[in-house]
């Protein structure tokens, strides 16, 4: 009885309003269906944060012990990316290697906004940590921002997992802005050649080589998600591969959610750098698109054979949310343009774009 009292007395306006944000994010997932993965554990994780004297925060509490044992050692982040790299079918970016281009293109958001989050007092690392939520890979998000700003981890991963789950609502109207009716109809010929396995096979060993390479910092992000996708490729380890894409993608993604909840407390989340972040972090998005389709633009300048603008949209990381709404944008201009498989591939590029992306900038900021 006199712990319920202590309860009901001590909840401050701070921990009510983190009980309604809560709320939001279940119904986001439960009822919009957006990224319920990541919002529902998250969501539930900020009640359990936020009730006062909480046994789940803490030297002892659970949330906290989880924090400390795959976040803060970036394990849980990478465990994911195994996950993802399981997931995904190369073949389609093999089969149109140009896509390559628009993976980075559509990158162009981090850097823009990077340097407007340093306009409004940011520090470096803070700015950068804002920026890569414009990567559309909160993986990568989470791993830049507790390497860079982890103070700041609760807004960030929020921001960028929700504005994942929106790319449907933000990346249409840009693009329909940034493009002509005839320029949406322009119909891309896919590539139809077959890909063999010993292709498949190198191409994640080769990608994780030339990019640890090129950027050190990128070694366990880009490695782990070609170590997963040589999982599904080499052709002996399907059980392996299975699990990864189910189990270890299910397990890990619900640990993930309930960890980051541990850093949405009152005293940390409701600062007016929460709000600054989420505007920060939609504009990321916004410039992340608008990248990409002007990107297309210019080439289309030189190229005889002119690229549908849409697919440069589609360069961003959220696989395969983005190539879905780039297929159907096109089929409601024409409803005989098919842009899957390029978008598809172009998206492909994007996650390891955004990987890139992420280890330049751990290289570059010290």
């Amino acid at each position: 009885m006199e712990d319920l009292i202590v309860g009901f007395t001590n909840i401050s306006i701070g921990q009510i309003v983190m009980l309604i944000i809560a709320g939001i994010l279940i119904y986001l997932a439960i009822k919009k269906d957006y990224e319920p993965a990541l919002l529902l554990p998250i969501g539930f994780g900020t009640i359990l944060a936020n009730i006062p004297m909480s046994s789940a925060i803490g030297e002892h509490g659970v949330l906290s012990i989880l924090f400390n044992f795959g976040i803060a050692n970036e394990l849980f982040p990478l465990l994911i990316f195994i996950a993802i790299g399981a997931m995904i079918d190369f073949s389609v970016l093999l089969k149109n290697p140009f896509m390559l281009l628009f993976g980075a293109a559509a990158q162009f958001g981090i850097f823009f906004t990077m340097a407007s989050a340093s306009l409004f007092g940011f520090s470096l690392k803070q700015a950068a940590s804002i920026g890569i939520i414009g990567a559309a890979d909160g993986p990568t998000s989470i791993y830049v921002a507790n390497h860079f700003a982890p103070d700041l981890l609760g807004p960030i991963s929020v921001a960028a997992y929700s504005y994942m789950a929106l790319v449907p609502i933000i990346q249409p109207p840009v693009i329909r802005f940034l493009t002509s009716k005839e320029e949406r109809k322009i119909r891309i010929k896919s590539g139809n050649k077959e890909i063999s396995q010993t292709v498949k096979i190198l191409f994640p060993i080769l990608i994780t080589i030339i990019a640890g390479l090129v950027a050190p910092s990128a070694v366990a992000l880009v490695g782990f998600l070609m170590f997963g996708n040589l999982l599904r490729e080499c052709g002996v380890l399907e059980r392996l591969s299975k699990s990864a894409q189910n189990e270890l993608a299910n397990l890990v993604t619900i640990l993930l959610g309930l960890s980051i909840a541990s850093t949405m407390t009152a005293d940390k989340f409701l600062q007016p750098q929460t709000l600054l972040i989420l505007g920060l972090g939609l504009i990321a998005f916004v410039f992340d698109t608008a990248g990409g389709v002007i990107f297309a633009k210019i080439l289309n300048l030189f190229l005889k054979n002119k690229i549908n603008p849409m697919v440069g949209a589609a360069g961003i990381s959220a696989f395969p949310m983005s190539a879905r709404v780039i297929q159907k944008m096109g089929q409601k201009e024409d409803p005989q343009n098919f842009l899957l498989m390029a978008a598809t591939s172009a998206n492909v590029a994007g996650q390891i774009g955004s990987v890139i992306a992420g280890g330049l900038i751990l290289a570059l900021i010290k």
